[in-house]
């Protein structure tokens, strides 16, 4: 079994999404967890971030008092833009999601199935506020879907499953998941992990899914714990 892990925090998740990010790419970050990740791109490096009530070329966030009151993005949050960046109606904002033209979206989830299937707008409780926004039409539109989440619930319930319970946001279409304990490629051959949090063996993490995970390298996963101290050192 496992000996002592330690979970990645969001800021963590945050930024291992963000050495993933290609240059040039057209990225749009979900409400959440993923809005954190403008915090970690490179200054040197050139992404587009879209936010679907009409902005594309935000930044990080603005520090403590340098909030601008009509700077805020999909998740009512203070941003920054970059120079060039650029506002327009939010009919337009859709047009590009819904056209293929965002490269890659960010999102939170409930649940993921092994087959790339999302669920991420209402739980089914009856007290449950739908809160769907946008994210059909990213899921469908956007050339790659990564996902950002805790690998189980509060009570310890699997997020990763053999087949979403909730409804479903959108059929077949995650490509990358990532949790606060890996990161998991959804392939043609079913949930391959690539990375682990250190201390973390297989057999725990497999304990703690709710489908059959495939291990990558042959049973050897990268740390996804040290690949983050990496990145830190060299900013």
């Amino acid at each position: 079994m496992s000996g002592k892990y330690i979970k990645m925090n969001r800021d963590q998740i945050a930024q291992r999404v963000a050495q993933d990010i290609h240059e040039g790419a057209y990225v749009n970050l979900g409400i959440g967890l993923p809005t954190r990740i403008a915090n970690f791109l490179p200054e040197d490096k050139e992404v587009f971030l879209h936010s679907e009530n009409g902005i594309l070329g935000m930044g990080p966030a603005p520090a403590p008092g340098q909030e601008d009151d009509e700077l805020i993005n999909a998740g009512k949050e203070y941003i920054t833009l970059l120079k060039g960046g650029a506002f327009f109606h939010h009919g337009d904002s859709f047009a590009m999601m819904r056209g293929g033209h965002i490269d890659i979206c960010v999102l939170g989830a409930f649940q993921v199935a092994e087959n790339g299937d999302l669920a991420n707008w209402h739980t089914g409780a009856p007290d449950a506020i739908p809160a769907v926004g946008g994210a059909m039409d990213l899921a469908v539109g956007a050339r790659q879907v990564f996902v950002t989440m805790d690998h189980t619930t509060k009570t310890g319930e699997p997020k990763i499953v053999g087949r979403c319970n909730y409804p479903v946001t959108g059929l077949n279409c995650v490509n990358r998941i990532y949790t606060d304990l890996a990161v998991i490629d959804v392939t043609p051959d079913g949930l391959q992990v690539l990375e682990m949090v250190d201390g973390l063996d297989f057999e725990t993490l497999q304990s703690l899914t709710g489908a059959n995970l495939i291990p990558a390298k042959l049973g050897n996963a990268d740390s996804c714990t040290s690949n983050t101290s990496k990145s830190k050192a060299a900013a």
